[in-house]
C-alpha cells in the first residue's frame, strides 16, 4: 500500500471521521438566548452542533418560520429539525434523539410583591404579560384573560423583563432562562433588575423537546455526543457562556 494511501485509510479509521456527514436542520426563529440565527450560535445551536461533531458530523442550520418545521421534515428539505411541534415524525422516517435542551415556562413575578400562584385564580386581578400563543398553550391558566385589559401576548420578551421591572405588569410569563437571558443583559446595560420569584405551574415533559432525525445513525451518534458533553461538564459551561453572571 502506497504511504498517502495508507495515511487516507488511516485518517478514515479516526474515531469520529468514518461516515461523518453534513446534517442541514431546521431551526424556528431567533430564540435568544437558545438561537441567534444571524450568528449561528446560541445554546441550542452548539449543544446540538457539538454533539454531533463528536462523531465528526457538521451542523448546518436552516431558519424556518416555526410553523414549518416539520413540514421541511416531510418533505424532504433538511436531514433533521429541532422539533416537532407536537407532530408525530416517526410515522413519516424520524428518529427521535434525546432532549438537548428543555424550555420550561414559568410565571415570574417581582420579589418584593410576594405573589402566590398556585391556581389560576390566584391571577385574577393581576396583569399578565407573556409570549405569543401562550394562552392557546395554556388554557386552564390564561383562557379567563385573553382578550381582557389585564393579558397581553409580545414577541418581544425584553420587553417583558422591562415592564416587569417598571411595574407595568404584575406577572409575566416566560422561559424561566429566556428571562433570566434578558434580566443579565439589561443589568449589564445599566438597567435596574430587581429579585423575581419563579412560580411553577406545569410539569415539563423532556420528551415535548427532542430533534428529530433522518438517519438513526447519525441520531445514535448524536445522543452519544450529548452524553459526552454532560459527562464532561462542558453542557453547563455552554449554559453557563449565555447564563452565568
Amino acid at each position: 500500500m502506497k504511504a498517502h494511501s495508507f495515511a487516507c485509510f488511516a485518517f478514515l479509521l479516526l474515531p469520529g471521521v468514518a461516515g461523518a456527514i453534513d446534517v442541514r436542520m431546521a431551526f424556528g426563529e431567533k430564540i435568544p438566548p437558545f438561537c441567534f440565527p444571524e450568528t449561528n450560535s446560541g445554546i441550542e445551536l452548539e449543544v446540538i452542533g457539538e454533539a454531533l461533531a463528536y462523531k465528526g458530523h457538521v451542523l448546518k442550520p436552516v431558519y424556518v418560520p416555526f410553523a414549518r418545521i416539520p413540514l421541511s421534515f416531510k418533505d424532504k428539505t433538511v436531514d433533521a429539525v429541532m422539533t416537532d411541534l407536537g407532530q408525530d415524525l416517526g410515522s413519516v422516517g424520524g428518529h427521535y434523539g434525546a432532549p438537548a435542551v428543555i424550555y420550561d415556562n414559568v410565571f415570574i413575578t417581582l420579589q418584593s410583591r410576594q405573589l402566590h400562584l398556585k391556581r389560576p385564580a390566584n391571577l385574577q386581578g393581576l396583569s399578565v404579560v407573556s409570549f405569543r400563543g401562550a394562552a392557546a398553550r395554556y388554557p386552564n391558566w390564561l383562557s379567563e384573560l385573553q382578550g381582557s385589559r389585564h393579558y397581553t401576548e409580545l414577541n418581544d420578551q425584553e420587553a417583558q423583563v422591562k415592564t416587569l421591572m417598571k411595574g407595568r405588569y404584575d406577572v409575566v410569563l416566560s422561559d424561566r432562562n429566556i428571562f433570566k437571558y434578558f434580566a443579565l443583559k439589561l443589568k449589564k446595560d445599566g438597567f435596574e433588575v430587581a429579585p423575581v420569584q419563579e412560580h411553577p405551574f406545569t410539569t415539563v415533559n423532556p420528551q415535548d423537546y427532542r430533534p428529530i432525525f433522518r438517519d438513526p445513525k447519525v441520531r445514535d451518534d448524536f445522543n452519544l455526543g450529548l452524553k459526552q458533553l454532560k459527562d464532561s461538564g462542558r453542557f453547563q459551561a455552554i449554559y453557563d457562556k449565555y447564563l452565568k453572571e
